[in-house]
């Protein structure tokens, strides 16, 4: 039986084994046929020479991905241990490319490899699609390239909407007036912003209008130019509201639509006009469509069990 030893130079060791050694119990699960021992600084382990050696690359990346990010946890663990190729591990140029600083020197850039082609894609098309279930970064990264664009004065105007549809709720029976019913709608988009843009400068865009944030409804009978606009929640849109929108586009605009086709409020027998987009637009040159799944969840590790409780549930009907 062979044994390698590895000493954790450039990182805490509390943080690589995690609370309890969490971290190396679940190191263990995929390495049953390795004798794993985690000490002090120190990781040994016993087993076919073949194994160590896939064993000791893992760690080394486990090692490199907590001293770039300060963070390692079991989704991050499995990403690394699992993945086939470079590029799933989320090492890749694009993906450790900086989007943009945001409030308090908060270094904002992609986390997935499919957030990394999202990126790419916004890059390289006017016209891009992002689909993918609830908290896969879709809008925030959206945003962020956004905010990226309006800083380097590639547009002079960010445009946030979304459909205003009701999700089992009743916008008449809200209080205040109709920005104070929708802005509960947007709250996402405003969220993401104040994580990129201080307050008091944020406030100043939203007054002079470089940044507008409103209801699709009010996107009819403009042309968005020099802009950067992103359609939200896609999938609650109808035929005609997905059509009106794609056709305000200016001569000098960057087109973002993020959307899950699987968490629509429309009404039954309304097609979503996000769906329909997609088969429409699939063959068309310049029009970028970044599917991202489960892999993506960035929020709490319990979102990436429910998407997939769900969809199983889904799969049975």
């Amino acid at each position: 039986m062979n044994e390698i030893k590895i000493d954790l130079q450039e990182v805490n060791p509390r943080d690589f084994f995690g609370q309890q050694n969490a971290h190396i119990e679940q190191l263990k699960s995929f390495y049953p046929k390795l004798k794993i021992i985690a000490r002090g600084s120190t990781i040994k382990a016993y087993g076919a020479p073949e194994v160590l050696d896939e064993f000791q690359k893992r760690v080394d990346l486990m090692q490199i991905h907590l001293g770039k990010y300060n963070t390692l946890d079991e989704k991050i663990i499995e990403r690394i241990v699992t993945a086939q190729t470079q590029a799933e591990l989320g090492f890749d140029s694009a993906t450790e490319k900086v989007i943009v600083h945001g409030v308090g020197g908060k270094i904002i850039k992609a986390k997935t490899p499919n957030q990394a082609k999202l990126v790419d894609a916004i890059s390289k098309n006017d016209m891009v699609f992002a689909i993918g279930p609830a908290g896969t970064g879709k809008t925030y990264t959206g945003v962020a390239m956004a905010v990226k664009a309006l800083k380097e004065k590639q547009v002079k105007r960010i445009i946030l909407t979304r459909p205003a549809v009701e999700a089992g709720e009743n916008l008449g029976f809200l209080p205040g007036d109709l920005k104070e019913k929708l802005d509960p709608y947007m709250q996402p988009l405003y969220d993401a912003l104040r994580d990129m843009i201080p307050y008091e400068k944020l406030a100043t865009h939203l007054e002079k209008g470089t940044i507008q944030i409103a209801p699709l409804a009010f996107m009819r009978g403009r042309t968005l130019d020099n802009a950067f606009v992103i359609l939200d929640e896609g999938q609650n849109t109808t035929h005609a509201q997905m059509k009106m929108f794609l056709t305000r586009m200016g001569p000098n605009a960057k087109f973002l639509v993020t959307g899950d086709p699987g968490q629509i409020d429309l009404p039954r027998r309304v097609i979503s006009g996000l769906k329909e987009a997609l088969l429409i637009l699939k063959a068309t040159k310049g029009i970028g469509m970044v599917y991202l799944d489960d892999k993506d969840v960035i929020r709490h590790q319990l979102v990436k069990e429910v998407v997939e409780a769900y969809k199983r549930i889904e799969h049975q009907n």
